[in-house]
Parts: C-alpha cells; sequence; structure tokens
C-alpha cells in the first residue's frame, strides 16, 4: 500500500493562498515544475477538493496545446490528464476528463481508492487536506516554502487537538529561493 501524501506551495508563514484566494504570490518557476512533474508522475491517484479541482481542471485538460505552455507545463499538463483523480464535493453535479466524482467519508474513499490503485495517492486542497490529517491518514508531507509573508490566509495545517510528529526526510533548495521540506508522519504511540 502507497502512501498518502499532502504537497502544496506555501508561505513562510504557512498560508497557501492570501485571504481573497489569491495563488500570485507563488514562484513556479522551470525548476521547479520540473519538481513537480516528477513527483506527481511517481502518484497512482489524486484527491482532489473542488476548489483545487476547479482551479486545475481550468487550465491542465488543454495545458498540453497552449501556445503560451513552456516544455515544463506541457509535460505537466501530460502526466495531470492521465492520473486518476477523485473530487470531493457536495456541491458539483458533474466532472470531467480522469475525474470521479466522490462524497463521503474521506477515510472510506481512500479506502475504497487504495483498493483499486496500488502506489502513492496524493490529498490537495487545505479543506480536503485537513480533513485527512483529523483522521491521522496523511503519510507524508510535502511543503514548497515560498520566501514571502502573506500574513493571512488560509494555512497549510488545520488547528488540531494535539501535536503532530513529523520526521524530516528530504529537503531541497530550488534556485528562486524556494525550499522543499519532506516530513514522513511519525507512528503514534496510542
Amino acid at each position: 500500500m502507497g502512501s498518502l501524501i499532502y504537497t502544496l506551495n506555501v508561505s513562510l508563514d504557512g498560508y497557501i493562498e492570501t485571504p481573497d484566494r489569491s495563488l500570485l504570490w507563488t514562484t513556479v518557476d522551470e525548476e521547479l515544475l520540473t519538481w513537480f512533474n516528477d513527483r506527481t508522475r511517481e502518484l497512482a491517484a489524486s484527491l482532489y477538493g473542488r476548489r483545487l479541482y476547479e482551479v486545475m481542471a481550468a487550465y491542465w485538460p488543454t495545458g498540453e496545446s497552449n501556445p503560451e505552455s513552456t516544455d515544463a507545463m506541457r509535460e505537466f499538463a501530460r502526466i495531470w490528464n492521465a492520473t486518476p483523480r477523485f473530487v470531493f464535493s457536495t456541491s458539483l453535479i458533474a466532472v470531467e476528463g480522469n475525474s470521479r466524482l466522490v462524497r463521503g467519508d474521506v477515510g472510506d474513499v481512500l479506502e475504497q481508492v487504495r483498493t483499486e490503485f496500488d502506489g502513492d495517492v496524493e490529498v490537495g486542497g487545505a479543506n480536503l487536506a485537513a480533513q485527512f490529517i483529523r483522521h491521522g491518514l496523511v503519510d507524508e508531507y510535502r511543503m514548497l516554502v515560498h520566501p514571502v509573508i502573506l500574513g493571512a490566509g488560509t494555512p497549510f495545517f488545520p488547528p488540531l487537538p494535539s501535536p503532530l510528529d513529523l520526521e524530516l526526510r528530504e529537503t531541497r533548495r530550488f534556485a528562486s529561493g524556494v525550499m522543499y521540506l519532506g516530513y514522513r508522519a511519525k507512528p503514534s504511540l496510542g
């Protein structure tokens, strides 16, 4: 059974988007996008919340044919379109492409996904990830820390009743100043 991985860009003060949901503060250059390509290629499936799905589905289905796309963007579009996605939403009535609409308990859906797909699964979107984190289901946290302080917004981590014990497994500094921090959840003693 693969790991459940939570990966997102995050500000130095721990936010994944501004209060008005802007992502324009991120620096996603060719080097960072190539890193995302390598990591996304390794996934068996992705779990998305509605908002992240809508952001991604607005560009990536046609990203490969967009004349303004770079080589790394075209490659990401190919990988993204090929990766099965499960979209959690109570308001959407349909999803497109290689996506399936799901509802229900996150643990139950994850169990279903793991019976169908062998390998690592990524959870995307802070609100959806919060549900998996609170249930103790996230195995790895991959933070791409950008050298910017937002001051407010949507936090990477939700409020928790007790601390998460993590082990730093990997780091990388990108030329843009972005730092990758890869953590593994330590098994709980309780």
